[in-house]
């Protein structure tokens, strides 16, 4: 599923491929898009740069004009050379965007707008994101510093869900969410009022450790999208790449113990844990009373 590292991939390889060209064409299925194009042509437009915040892409246009897009579970962007055969059919195009040499098309992209600097700004989640964990800004005391802070405001708040809200960390998806408390010791459905600091310090910089990992650019000068897995463990090994993630049944790589899996939040998001790395801290009453599945 797409999360900050594989937006951020993303727009690194569109900005390669696109970034600074001539648009010499624009296809889409969506009506809302369609329209735009109709009435303000893309074609003739320069592509002046791609980028990621958090798990949002935007292309900007020359004349003030940016496409938005979100991937959310199976939404996806791929890069070809022109007259390159598609590797998924037209049914799933959204849109297609070429230049002289390259075509960057998206795929099953749920949220597709067009904005202007204006209502990007009030009409959209991107100016609420919170610290980007990828961007140049982060710091882990950055990071340390709104976790706490959201924790002041929502001390009830379950680890797990504070880790997932964009408005407090942005890029961190499903994956991560589950690793980095793993990392930390930190039981996922504590609250965060109940959280040290040291271990916040944990999560914030793990954080950023392993999203930077995986996106680490090995390709030169080459226009390439990294397909690989992401890893935590630090072990190439397909099959031992994350700690906990998916992997409810299976004995812990730590302790020995059964990785356990549960829904949280109002999304009903899958969280896994290891129980015996990751206790309910002294003194505070577990509220993790649900039933757990072992897969």
């Amino acid at each position: 599923m797409p999360e900050g590292d594989t937006i951020f991939r993303s727009a690194r390889a569109m900005q390669r491929a696109i970034g600074g060209k001539i648009c010499t064409g624009f296809e889409t299925g969506l009506a809302h898009l369609a329209r735009v194009d109709d009435d303000a042509p893309l074609a003739g437009r320069t592509i002046e740069r791609v980028e990621a915040r958090g798990k949002w892409l935007l292309i900007y246009f020359s004349g003030d004009l940016i496409l938005l897009s979100h991937m959310l579970m199976s939404g996806s962007w791929h890069l070809y050379r022109t007259g390159e055969k598609w590797y998924m059919g037209r049914d799933r195009m959204r849109a297609v965007i070429r230049t002289a040499d390259w075509q960057a098309v998206a795929f099953n992209v749920p949220v597709a707008e067009f904005h202007t600097e204006r209502s990007l700004l009030r009409h959209t989640q991107v100016p609420k994101l919170g610290l980007d964990v990828l961007s140049d800004e982060y710091s882990v005391e950055g990071g340390i510093a709104r976790l706490k802070a959201y924790g002041r405001e929502h001390p009830e708040a379950e680890v797990g869900v504070v880790l997932l809200n964009q408005r407090v960390l942005a890029g961190l998806g499903n994956v991560y969410k589950s690793e980095v408390a793993f990392a930390a010791g930190v039981n996922p459905f504590r609250t965060i009022a109940t959280v040290t600091d040291g271990e916040l310090a944990v999560m914030a910089e793990r954080a950023q450790q392993w999203m930077k990992a995986n996106v680490v650019d090995g390709a030169g000068d080459g226009i390439v999208t990294y397909s690989g897995n992401r890893r935590t463990t630090g072990n190439s090994n397909r099959d031992a790449r994350l700690w906990v993630y998916r992997r409810a049944g299976q004995e812990c790589r730590r302790c020995g113990g059964t990785i356990q899996t549960r829904k949280q939040g109002v999304a009903a998001r899958s969280t896994f844990w290891c129980p015996g790395c990751q206790p309910f801290a002294a003194g505070v009453e577990s509220r993790d009373t649900g039933p757990h599945l072992s897969i």
